[in-house]
């Protein structure tokens, strides 16, 4: 209170941080350092977000006890370590792996060098990007916690889907605050879900909702933060800015004193604990806030653009990659890939290849050329032609076998670089591409990580408009040259070659594949919405034949409902095909 008996706001710090899967004690540090600036700022309670120990998702790590037990132990040394840091009065919420009862997704709330209250997630999922219900058990208890007055309880990420659950109990409890950790991945349009979603459950639980989330990229996934906190009203007091590290603190006017039920509601029991200490006393003495953040979900192509560059970037850096090295063929899709890694890493980081054979044209290698010193990357030129004929002369090859060789050529050459340099091999396919097996195994599907492997060709010229706009707005030089852009596609592996050869037009394809890839839509229902009979049996035909391949691809970032190798994954051997008729 302050010296009229008004309640203080309750300053509250929502801590959007990146994390390295397996890196507990790097892990820890940071919310260590984190948890410092949140005290210098004046903070009642700050929270991290799910699994911030132990990184997410630690997919079949969790399984084992060794790791399980490390995590609890850091979890251990971490509450100590907070007190030597000077921040024992200040509430700290992290997520974590526990291991009493199985493997258990958590959150525990630290205070004064000891754990106080642990949470359990209570709903578990079985789709999307991590099946939850193949390793971890559920909790029965939703701890409620009066930190200055204020009654908080604490939930995790998939809690936010479930009708009638923890939200539910909160409200039910008379709570004042739900602080809800996640670790929730970027998908395009996903702010069209979230939002929303977070203002029904402040609804149901008749309390302002603190929703903090994960920054950063884990193997394919990349998670974008835009944590918030929203009020039972609907309003959105706060938002913090996508793809960046974020210390969300904001002053939240809560009056307290919500009906309050103790003991067991429904199937899950409410647990109160009361903290005390010194933290209240320093009320009034703590820093003015500047403006409260309010940032507006990005607009799609910055939206995309921002979770490709932190896909790439942390995966190479996670993985303690010095560069990266792609083929640079004067086409659109390397060009992107190229400018991406710039972007990520430093044009200086960026090495590309430039491999003709006897079918490449000029302009391709002057497109390449055009590139690199436009972006300000390395190139160096090796021609395969003498090599593809070494090959030709012990073995004969025709047609589409001696086509695919200089593929490999290609291929070969990228990896022995790689392996003299240490660079990472980036792949330059896109999801149209791989959708219907367009690409060569061992040839142009070589890498170990490809960028835009969820990208779809339509989209990739879009991406590359818009960030030849960018630098225009900006007074650079625009990095990818128009004729990679305005070309008609082609691998050059025959004279002539064109994409439009082989597959329908890129927009026909990509509509195609959206309906069939991300909706799951049967041959019929797609006639029924209106492609072309003819066409979809053949798209159908050629990527039902290509799973083989996916399955070889590297992977690559996250940004739609349905990616390959993350989302969708269907047999190799099958002998089920779609028709009208199915």
């Amino acid at each position: 209170m302050d010296e009229d008996g008004v309640m203080a706001p309750f300053r509250i710090a929502l801590a959007q941080v990146n994390m390295c899967v397996g890196d507990l004690a790097g892990n820890a540090q940071r919310v260590r350092a984190w948890t410092r600036a949140a005290r210098l700022g004046g903070a009642d309670l700050v929270a991290f977000p799910e699994m911030m120990i132990t990184g997410y998702p630690p997919e079949d790590l969790v399984l084992r006890k060794s790791f399980a037990q490390a995590s609890q132990a850091a979890l251990d040394a971490l509450a100590a370590d907070l007190v030597a840091d000077g921040c024992g009065g200040l509430p700290v919420v992290v997520g974590y792996l526990a291991h009493d009862e199985g493997a258990r997704n958590a959150a525990a709330l630290m205070y004064q060098g000891t754990v106080v209250a642990r949470y359990y997630k209570h709903h578990l999922p079985n789709y999307g990007v991590f099946d939850e219900a193949r390793y971890f058990r559920s909790g029965t208890t939703l701890p409620v916690i009066t930190i200055a007055g204020i009654d908080v309880a604490i939930t995790i990420c998939e809690d936010l889907w479930v009708d009638g659950g923890p939200f539910a109990v909160a409200g039910q409890a008379g709570v004042d605050l739900v602080v809800c950790i996640n670790g929730s991945p970027y998908e395009r349009n996903k702010d069209d879900v979230r939002l929303p979603l977070v203002r029904r459950r402040s609804a149901e639980a008749g309390a302002t909702v603190a929703y903090v989330n994960t920054v950063g990229a884990q193997d394919e996934l990349v998670f974008d933060g835009d944590s918030m906190i929203v009020t039972p009203t609907g309003e959105l007091l706060a938002r913090a800015q996508q793809f960046e590290e974020r210390l969300l603190l904001v002053d939240l006017v809560i009056e307290p004193g919500q009906p309050r039920r103790d003991g067991p509601i429904g199937p899950m029991t409410v647990n109160r604990e009361r903290l005390s200490g010194d933290d209240e006393a320093a009320v009034g003495r703590r820093p003015d806030l500047p403006p409260v953040p309010h940032f507006r979900p990005m607009p799609d192509l910055v939206e995309v653009w921002g979770a490709l560059v932190l896909g790439l970037r942390d995966y190479v850096e996670k993985n303690r990659f010095e560069s990266v090295i792609l083929g640079l063929s004067g086409g659109i899709d390397s060009a992107l890939v190229a400018v991406l890694a710039a972007d990520a890493l430093g044009a200086d980081r960026v090495f590309g290849l430039s491999m003709p054979s006897k079918y490449s044209s000029a302009h391709s290698r002057d497109d390449a050329a055009d590139l690199a010193e436009r972006i300000g990357c390395h190139l160096d030129t090796v021609p395969i032609e003498a090599m593809v004929a070494a090959y030709l002369d012990a073995v004969k090859l025709t047609g589409l076998a001696e086509e695919n060789l200089q593929a490999r050529v290609r291929g070969t050459l990228l990896m022995g670089l790689s392996n003299e340099h240490g660079h990472l091999v980036l792949a330059t396919g896109n999801k149209s591409e791989i959708s219907v097996g367009y690409s060569t195994l061992y040839g142009d599907s070589v890498g170990g990580f490809a960028p835009i492997k969820d990208v779809p060709k339509t989209l990739v010229w879009k991406l590359a408009r818009w960030r030849n706009s960018v630098a225009a707005e900006r007074g650079e030089v625009e990095p990818i040259p128009e004729n990679s852009i305005a070309k008609p596609p082609s691998a050059e592996l025959r004279p002539g070659q064109q994409d439009s050869d082989s597959l329908p037009d890129y927009e026909v394809l990509d509509a195609i594949l959206a309906d069939y890839i991300d909706r799951d839509l049967g041959h019929r229902e797609l006639v029924e919405l209106g492609h072309d009979p003819e066409t979809v049996a053949t798209v159908l035909q050629l990527v039902d034949r290509a799973e083989y391949k996916r399955r070889q691809f590297a992977p690559g970032t996250k940004i739609s409902l349905k990616s390959f190798g993350r989302d969708r994954r269907l047999p190799i051997t099958s002998r089920w095909r779609e028709t009208v008729e199915s």
